[in-house]
C-alpha cells in the first residue's frame, strides 16, 4: 500500500486496508507512509509493516549525489521484501513512482480520470475505474472492486490509544483550526467568538489545539475571546488522538483532525466551504456538516478564508452543537 499523506487521507484510507486483508487474509501487507504520519498506523491489525518514507529528508536541497543515494537507499530496502502488487491509493506521480519502483510484479492504480495528476497513470500495470463518490469509498473499490458505498464502522478505522499532552479540562469542545490551504479555514475571529459563546451558554471552554510550534496561533484566538474560554493546546499526533477520544465535541474544517475525529466517532460540526463533502465529508453520522447555500466547489489552493467559509457563522455552528453539549 501507497499512501504517504496527510492526515485525512490517511484516516480515509484506513478502511481500504481491512478490504485488503479480507481480500488476501494470509498476505504479508505493508503500507509506505510519510514518516510524519506513520504514528497514525500504530497497532494497526491489518498492517504487517510500516514503511516509514522520510519525506521531509528526500526533499531537503541536497546535493544530487546526497539525493539519489537517499533514494536509491529508500528503493532498495523496498526490493528487498519481493512484492506482488503495489496498490497506490494516493495518485500522485511521487507516490506512483515509488509504487512502480518499489519491484512489484504487479502496480495498481486509478484510471486517468481519477488522477489529481494524470501522468501518474504510466507508472501502473492496472488501472482501475470506479463509480463511487466518497473518497473512502474509492479508495475500497480500489483495494477490493466491488465493496460497494456502505458506510463502514468504526472497526474499520483502527487508530493507537494515543496519550495525553499537557492538562485538558474536564469538559470541553476540541477545534483544531488548521487546515491544509487557507481557503478551508474559520477566521480566528469566529473560533473566539465561538469560544465566547459556548463559555457563557454553557460553561465549556474551547480548545483551541495546534501542531508543536503553532500554539502562538491559539494565543491569537484567546486574545479575542472572552477570558476563560480558550485553552490553548498544542499535540502530537498521538497527543491529538487522546484530547480528540476525550472531547465531549468536535469543531473543525475539512482537514486531517476532523477526519480523526469522525473516525472516532466523536460527535460534531464539520464547517465545509469550496471542497464537497460529498466527497471529502467525514464519514460519521455523529458529525453534522455545515455548508453555506451556493457555495461553489473549488479545489484551487487560495491563502485567504474563502467566501462561504465566512458565510457560517459561529452562532449558526453553536446551535448544533447545543443537544450535544446538553447531554
Amino acid at each position: 500500500m501507497v499512501r504517504l499523506g496527510a492526515m485525512g487521507d490517511v484516516v480515509q484510507t484506513l478502511p481500504a486496508a481491512r478490504e485488503l486483508r479480507r481480500r488476501f487474509p494470509r498476505a504479508k501487507i505493508d503500507w509506505a507512509v510519510d514518516a510524519h504520519w506513520a504514528d497514525l498506523l500504530i497497532g494497526n491489525p491489518h498492517i504487517d509493516q510500516v514503511i516509514r518514507v522520510p519525506m521531509r529528508a528526500l526533499r531537503k536541497r541536497d546535493s544530487p549525489l546526497a539525493a539519489a543515494r537517499k533514494a536509491l537507499g529508500l528503493i532498495g530496502g523496498l526490493r528487498k521484501s519481493r512484492f506482488d502488487i503495489a496498490f497506490d491509493f494516493q495518485g500522485l506521480i511521487k507516490s506512483a513512482a515509488l509504487a512502480s519502483m518499489s519491484g512489484a510484479s504487479r502496480t495498481v492504480g486509478f484510471s486517468r480520470e481519477s488522477l489529481r495528476e494524470p501522468a501518474a497513470e504510466v507508472f501502473y500495470s492496472r488501472r482501475a475505474s470506479t463509480s463511487m463518490r466518497h473518497v473512502v469509498d474509492r479508495y475500497r473499490d480500489l483495494a477490493s472492486p466491488g465493496s460497494g458505498a456502505s458506510p463502514p464502522n468504526s472497526s474499520a478505522f483502527p487508530l493507537p490509544d494515543g496519550g495525553p499532552l499537557g492538562a485538558l479540562p474536564g469538559r470541553y469542545v476540541l477545534a483544531s483550526p488548521q487546515a491544509g490551504w487557507g481557503s478551508k479555514q474559520w477566521p480566528p475571529e469566529y473560533y473566539a467568538e465561538l469560544a465566547t459563546l459556548l463559555l457563557r451558554e454553557f460553561g465549556i471552554p474551547l480548545l483551541a489545539d495546534f501542531a508543536l510550534g503553532q500554539e502562538h496561533r491559539a494565543r491569537v484566538i484567546r486574545s479575542i475571546a472572552a477570558e476563560g474560554s480558550v485553552v490553548p493546546h498544542s499535540s502530537t499526533i498521538l497527543g491529538l488522538i487522546s484530547a480528540t477520544r476525550r472531547a465531549t465535541a468536535v469543531v473543525g474544517v475539512d482537514s486531517g483532525p476532523m477526519h480523526l475525529a469522525a473516525a472516532l466517532d466523536r460527535p460534531g460540526v464539520a464547517i465545509f466551504g469550496p471542497t464537497e463533502p460529498r466527497r471529502n465529508g467525514p464519514r460519521s453520522p455523529l458529525i453534522e456538516v455545515i455548508r453555506a447555500p451556493g457555495a461553489l466547489t473549488t479545489y484551487k489552493r487560495d491563502a485567504q478564508p474563502s467566501p462561504s467559509m465566512l458565510a457560517c457563522a459561529p452562532r449558526t455552528v453553536l446551535s448544533v452543537l447545543a443537544p450535544i453539549l446538553a447531554r
